[in-house]
């Protein structure tokens, strides 16, 4: 299996934020931007995996600056690590307020794990990851870092149940 460059799967995603998004004060609900989060992350995943892939895992979501009525979300999504069946994707989200003659600001960032499945619904083997910058090698560690980090927990967590 070939491996592939971040930037072969890597998203943009904008959306415009509705009054159905929101709360009556005019703040769209976080669980709306988790989802647009989640369906970004899922594109990078099954681009990176050409295959159905389940959302395994969601660390360190951020909230970090609100989003209102009005506003445009980005949400950009890049693999940052690859295991022998998962993926760990990083969603980062800017707010606009187009009225504004303003830059965007991050709003939420997150790190979703994805396990691509196979026609069965079992998880399979996703090509590997082929680094090419020092930004790109940088996340890849910290990713793999996770990865052992929930791996042993993983592992405790059986343990302790037997």
């Amino acid at each position: 299996m070939a491996s592939k460059k971040v930037s072969h799967s890597q998203v943009v995603m904008s959306s415009l934020m509705l009054p159905q998004h929101a709360n009556t004060s005019g703040n769209v609900h976080g669980g709306e931007i988790m989802k647009l989060m989640d369906s970004a992350a899922a594109v990078v995943a099954r681009r990176h995996a050409r295959s159905n892939v389940v959302t395994a895992r969601v660390d360190e979501l951020r909230f970090l600056h609100p989003c209102h009525i009005g506003d445009v979300v980005t949400c950009y999504g890049k693999l940052t690590f690859v295991g022998r069946t998962s993926m760990e994707v990083l969603v980062t989200v800017t707010v606009e307020d187009v009225k504004k003659d303003e830059p965007a600001k991050i709003a939420l960032t997150a790190y979703f794990t994805f396990v691509a499945l196979d026609e069965q619904g079992k998880p399979q083997a996703v090509p590997s990851l082929d680094i090419e910058t020092e930004e790109e090698l940088r996340l890849f560690k910290e990713g793999e870092r996770r990865y052992l980090a929930h791996k042993k927990q993983r592992q405790n967590t059986c343990n302790n149940n037997d």
